[in-house]
């Protein structure tokens, strides 16, 4: 009986400590959700966390208690950028070796080579797909501009469980017009509220889905892919914030280059022994007042548009808090491509349709694009450090150290590590067949190790870039770029990033060997790839437009 009673008791014990050993690895955090915010043609110092003045106390919160990267890179334009951030791949593999289709010409980029088709292709799988896959719940609204054509090519055929977003590159902040929101089923919809604003409706759904997700599938954890179309033109913003920044800046963007800079290094954002870039515009003291008064507007538009995105951001935060959420959810913020210069060096469109609904290629100009790129050379569309620089902000506290929050991440990585990074997070796989396609090896590398505080370079192979011409390659502290320019391609420069990241001291003349070293692994990889150079595409569209 003795022994009955102590096997008894024992198996008793052996039971109990099971049950709490259970209990306890279910208030452990799974795994996490993922919320990825994407802006549109911002500059990388136009962020308060990143020197600018325009008030984001939100994204400044995150990158507080959470990293902030000074050496991400994007990939120049909005398409590519998209397509490789979606992939994981360079935007030639998936068949945005240029740019997507437009609405009114379905077949615009299509230029019937594999990598320059105008839509992302079925030999890529995107983070939708491999999240849903992962048992993750798969949300996006805003800018999808991955295909027009047809809706197969659209996000809830492209692994997102929901939608509500634009199709095409740009719209109306205030009247989107086309194909307006899109809902579950692909539906368009108009917009009848008087007080509509496209930042404003895409957070109010990301928050819609996240809470229907919970009800529908609570034990599934979600990835939202958040996509602003802020601050891309059209200069659209809400007046009351518009008032915000009127008159702040009447004194020019040379005076707004100079203060950034300073603050840039005061901040350990930029070494305080680089260059700021020249000056890429006129002086603003060559304008007349009533001149100098309209580019103050066109400025302060651009800035409320980059405010009440954040202001956004700040609701979507206090709804994860609110839920409990915040803690294991891994939001990464960063940018499309550098600042927009299009429009022209002091802006595009009507002047008399600034501060009003109205209005679609309304750009704040060239020379604030400048001044919002401090302090690095060019802009979108290129491939020296203005274009691609990106501003990169990681929030993570279950997995970021308590003690390494609000620090600066020095090690430079790209948009194909953003698939990597969540494979690994999900813990799950990225795929080599799916649906029957042949899925294109992924190109990047998992950012966790940087995330847990790891001080090492994550890329020692090289990374390459191509726009319109614009071709780069990073390979440690060296750059290799060249700029299309007037119809020609200019010769290879060489910068050292450590030391000369503002791009002002070329040592291609004093370093031969190591710009030859380079060129080869560019003109190896645009090989293997079927990147063709550009003055062959531009002959390619003359002859399809004579054509049709």
């Amino acid at each position: 009986m003795k022994h009955i009673c102590l096997l008894f008791f024992v198996s008793f014990l052996l039971l109990n400590c099971k049950g709490e050993k259970h209990n306890t690895e279910q208030s452990e955090p799974g795994r996490p959700n993922i919320i990825l915010i994407l802006s549109d043609d911002m500059g990388y110092s136009d962020l308060g966390c990143y020197g600018g003045e325009v008030e984001t106390p939100n994204l400044d919160a995150l990158a507080a208690n959470g990293l902030r990267f000074t050496q991400f890179y994007n990939g120049a334009r909005c398409c590519p950028t998209r397509a490789s951030l979606i992939s994981g791949c360079y935007p030639h593999q998936v068949g945005i070796g240029h740019m997507t289709n437009t609405p009114n010409n379905f077949t615009e980029h299509d230029l019937g080579i594999p990598e320059y088709r105008g839509f992302l292709n079925r030999n890529a799988v995107t983070i939708g797909e491999v999240m849903k896959d992962a048992g993750y719940a798969t949300l996006m609204t805003g800018k999808w501009h991955l295909g027009i054509s047809d809706q197969s090519k659209w996000p809830l055929q492209r692994g997102f469980d929901k939608f509500y977003g634009i199709i095409p590159g740009a719209s109306n902040f205030f009247k989107p017009t086309y194909p307006r929101g899109i809902t579950y089923m692909n539906d368009t919809i108009s917009v009848t509220d008087e007080d509509y604003y496209t930042t404003d409706a895409f957070t109010d759904y990301a928050i819609k889905f996240i809470d229907e997700s919970a009800q529908e599938e609570p034990e599934k954890p979600f990835f939202l892919y958040l996509a602003y179309t802020a601050p891309h033109w059209p200069m659209n913003a809400p007046q009351n914030v518009v008032e915000k920044y009127k008159g702040k800046y009447m004194e020019g963007w040379t005076k707004l280059r100079e203060t950034r800079f300073a603050r840039m290094k005061e901040m350990g954002i930029i070494d305080e022994n680089w260059e700021l870039s020249d000056q890429d515009s006129r002086e603003w003291d060559s304008l007349d007042d009533e001149k100098k008064k309209e580019m103050d507007i066109r400025r302060a538009i651009y800035s409320a548009m980059i405010d009440q995105m954040d202001q956004n951001i700040g609701k979507l935060v206090d709804y994860l808090k609110k839920e409990g959420q915040l803690d294991n959810t891994l939001i990464i913020f960063l940018n499309d491509n550098g600042a927009c210069a299009e429009g022209g060096e002091l802006g595009g469109g009507p002047a008399e349709q600034l501060e009003t609904k109205e209005g679609y290629f309304l750009t704040y100009g060239g020379a604030w694009a400048n001044a919002s790129n401090t302090p690095y050379r060019e802009y979108k569309h290129w491939v020296h450090e203005g274009g691609i620089g990106t501003p990169f902000i990681v929030h993570y506290p279950n997995l970021i150290p308590e003690e390494k929050q609000g620090q600066l991440v020095s090690e430079y990585g790209f948009l194909p590590d953003l698939m990597a990074t969540f494979v690994d997070v999900a813990q799950t796989s990225y795929p080599t067949e799916y649906n029957g396609n042949e899925i294109v090896p992924a190109a990047g590398k998992s950012l966790v190790p940087l995330f847990e505080g790891e001080n090492k370079r994550i890329h020692t192979e090289p990374i390459f870039w191509e726009h319109e011409g614009n071709k780069a390659v990073r390979l440690g502290k060296y750059k290799l770029v060249s700029k299309w320019n007037n119809k020609r391609e200019t010769e290879w420069e060489l910068y050292d990033m450590e030391t000369d990241r503002t791009e002002m001291s070329d040592l291609a003349q004093s370093m031969p060997d190591k710009v030859a070293e380079m060129d080869k692994m560019y003109s190896d990889w645009a090989t293997k790839n079927n990147v063709l150079p550009w003055n062959e595409i531009r002959k390619m569209y003359q002859e399809k437009r004579k054509n049709n």
